[in-house]
Parts: structure tokens; sequence; C-alpha cells
């Protein structure tokens, strides 16, 4: 294994570790400044060989141009804008006034979710353990005010939202009752 030892940049004076790929013919540090440096050094470098000089003129030039445009027609073109994702996107609004802000405890869960998908509704059973309706709208409201309380930052000093807590089980589920014909061995 080879050591290698740190350099000073050609550019800023600053010594620096090479990449240990090109350790010897590195000159220039990763300093943005720098780089810019080595490539105009070895632009000027270029330019200065004798084959190089005209490179970019004569009749000869100008046909070897065209006969690459023509191999690559359409280089040029910006490619098509990209399809639009699949979700609408998100239109921030801030509250109109602090009552429209507020979570009442009369709000159903119907208005409070009447145009969310019903993936929510089971994501929210799922992270109370409840499928019971009331379990999800204090669920639905605490999350709610959690939100605006993200979004709407109060000044500090400012009185804040309700906290609403979501209990942490679900109520006992009822037994099953049969409702189409009698139970067995009653009349």
């Amino acid at each position: 294994m080879i050591a290698i030892a740190r350099k000073k940049c050609c550019h800023c004076q600053e010594l620096f570790l090479p990449d240990a790929r090109n350790f010897r013919r590195q000159g220039y540090c990763d300093k943005p400044g720098c780089r810019k440096a080595s490539k105009a050094d070895s632009q000027r470098r270029w330019l200065q060989k004798e084959e190089n000089r005209g490179y970019f003129s004569g009749p000869e030039h100008v046909q070897r141009v065209q006969r690459w445009r023509a191999a690559h027609p359409g280089y040029w073109r910006r490619p098509k804008a990209q399809p639009v994702a699949l979700q609408d996107p998100l239109i921030e609004q801030a509250p109109v006034n602090k009552q429209q802000s507020d979570i009442s405890g009369e709000t159903a869960l119907q208005d409070l979710l009447i145009v969310q998908p019903a993936v929510l509704v089971g994501l929210i059973a799922q992270l109370t353990g409840s499928a019971l309706q009331d379990d999800i709208a204090l669920a639905t409201r605490r999350m709610q005010q959690l939100g605006n309380d993200i979004l709407y930052p109060q000044p500090k000093g400012a009185e804040h939202g309700k906290t609403i807590v979501v209990p942490p089980a679900a109520a006992p589920i009822a037994p099953a009752v049969q409702l189409d014909r009698s139970a067995p061995g009653t009349r």
C-alpha cells in the first residue's frame, strides 16, 4: 500500500490530501474556487499545444461539427416534462379566523372526514386500537389540533388549543347477538 502525502494546492496554497487514484498528478484541492482555477489552467495548457490551436475553426471543423450534429439529432432539446404525480398537489390554506381553527367536541366524525379516504379512518383505527366511531373522532380531533399547532404556531404567551387525550385501550366488545331466530333451547 502506498502512503499518500499531503500536497500544497496550486491555487489556495493550503495543504490537502489528494485523491488516491490520481495523487501523483492532482495539483488542486476540491474547493470550488480551486476547481475553477484547475479547469482554467487545464484549458490554457490544452490551447498552448500546436495541434489544438485551430481546433474550433476552419472548414474541416465545421464539417466535423455538422457530421456530429447529423449523427445526434435533437441532442440540444430538453426532455419532455415528466408526468405529474398521481396525487393532487396539496395546497396549504391558513385558517381565516380563530373560530375555524378551533376543533370543538361537537363535530361529528362524518363532518371531519367527509372528503378523506377510508384509508385514513382505517389508519386511525389501527393507531388507536379501536374501531368505535367516538374513539376515531376523538383521535382525529387530537391529530388535527396537533397539525394546526405545528402548521400555525401561536406566539409565546398566547393561549393554545385544547389538548385532547385519546384513550389507550378500546372499549370492551359486546357479545354477539343472534337476530334472525330464537336462541337454541328456547321457544
